[in-house]
């Protein structure tokens, strides 16, 4: 059977593939391998897509924020500045990462469930723009820490809905047995709502909520934009407090193999408008400023890494085996929870894939894996391997695992490449050891 390629931006010429509009091997011949590319044209177009989608459908102010997490370096935030994104951030790294590359802190949020004292300070003092507060503790610790620093902190607060969205257990995050958020079942939600309000030194703007990732159709998220908006409506009889910003998180969904779904993310974005709208109309409150987080969609389809094939060890009965000179040290999602890809012999791209094989890493662990049941054109050694869609969560989550070292990372932007991280060397991994 022949390859499908995907996404728009991967095509087969002349028996090599190219990726957004550049030859794959020779930019493999360029930089060598383990090579991750990213297609900067398809970045930007995501953020002008999400961009007129929030101020569409959910009116003047509303806007996405891009997620640190899925891919952190200096360049990808240039360019989330340079498209008017804001940004959630995780961890001071993440915020010290934009903050150098000239991102403005006022436009940053700051997520996670155990933010330490020293977290909160460093913030503060970066200028941060608002907290996702997710505990009690934190709550107290950003109050604190906001007096000593002479300032009012601006905050929203994680609500957990109690929503499944039927994803993968292990991005499941608005259930209310989560570590993350205040559930509203338990009350937990308005407690802290009101233990907010109390606060001297600072100003609840919202709330949050985040229901889970890879997600292709919109009735999680109207449900939780319904019992979020709702929820709002009972604060408000209650205290009096009407929440100026709404959060509705994101998680949308990308096509990693044929067989997934292809969202509709406009379409989703419009229908979560239509019942935020509608639930404020009849919970008499007035619409709130939505933010979406739009997660992995705006980098993951921009991504694809290169490998060099080593071996291929065929065990008649059993499998087949074709080893890469990278694995879960550059891409640990297949060892981590079965995140499955789509694969292509690069410089023989219009080969018939005809062999199954398990394709692995070249770590000392058996569980370094790539993907299994992988059809291919048998590769040989020195073959070069296409993997699609690693823009998001693969460099982020690279390890120096037995003591690998990470790749670079390299942009296309108009068919034109450009370094954006160098190849990790071995002084690199050794500039901490004592």
């Amino acid at each position: 059977m022949k390859h499908g390629f995907l996404h728009s931006n991967i095509e087969e010429r002349d028996g090599r593939l190219f990726f957004a509009g550049a030859d794959t091997v020779g930019l493999a011949e360029k930089y060598g391998t383990p090579l991750m590319l990213l297609d900067e044209d398809r970045i930007r177009a995501r953020c002008r897509m999400y961009r007129r989608a929030a101020e569409k459908y959910f009116g003047e102010g509303s806007k996405p924020l891009y997620a640190s997490k899925a891919l952190s370096f200096r360049g990808i935030y240039r360019i989330m500045a340079e498209e008017g994104m804001s940004a959630d951030i995780v961890s001071p790294g993440e915020l010290y990462t934009a903050a150098s590359a000239g991102f403005p802190m006022e436009n940053a949020y700051f997520h996670g469930n155990n933010k330490s004292d020293a977290d909160v300070e460093y913030a503060v003092k970066n200028g941060i723009g608002y907290f996702v507060v997710d505990s009690v503790e934190e709550l107290s610790a950003v109050d604190r820490i906001a007096g000593e620093a002479g300032i009012r902190q601006r905050i929203l607060l994680r609500i957990t809905p109690g929503i499944d969205p039927h994803t993968h257990e292990k991005i499941n995050t608005g259930r209310v047995d989560s570590k993350f958020g205040f559930a509203i079942e338990t009350g937990a939600a308005e407690r802290i709502t009101g233990e907010a309000l109390s606060k001297k030194n600072v100003e609840l703007c919202g709330f949050h909520c985040h229901i889970g990732s890879q997600i292709f159709d919109a009735a999680p998220f109207m449900l939780a934009a319904e019992l979020m908006i709702r929820f709002i409506a009972d604060i408000k009889e209650k205290t009096g407090y009407e929440a100026e910003i709404l959060n509705l998180g994101g998680g949308f969904g990308v096509r990693y193999v044929e067989d997934d779904p292809k969202a509709d993310i406009e379409a989703m974005i419009e229908a979560s408008a239509n019942t935020v709208k509608r639930a404020c109309r009849e919970c008499g409150v007035r619409m709130p400023r939505i933010l979406l987080e739009p997660g992995r969609s705006i980098v993951a389809d921009a991504g694809m890494t290169l490998y060099t094939v080593g071996t291929v060890k065929e065990i008649p009965g059993f499998r087949n085996y074709v080893s890469v000179d990278g694995g879960m040290t550059d891409n640990p999602r297949y060892t981590l929870y079965g995140a499955r890809y789509t694969m292509a012999v690069a410089n023989r791209a219009d080969a018939e894939a005809d062999f199954e094989c398990t394709v692995c890493g070249r770590c000392c662990e058996s569980g370094d894996l790539l993907g299994e049941r992988i059809m291919l054109p048998r590769p040989e050694r020195g073959d070069l391997l296409a993997v699609f869609v690693t823009g998001a969560y693969n460099y982020s989550m690279a390890s120096n695992y037995n003591r690998v070292c990470r790749p670079p990372v390299v942009m296309i932007r108009d068919g034109k490449d450009t370094l954006a991280v160098r190849r990790e060397s071995f002084s690199d991994m050794t500039a901490c050891d004592i």
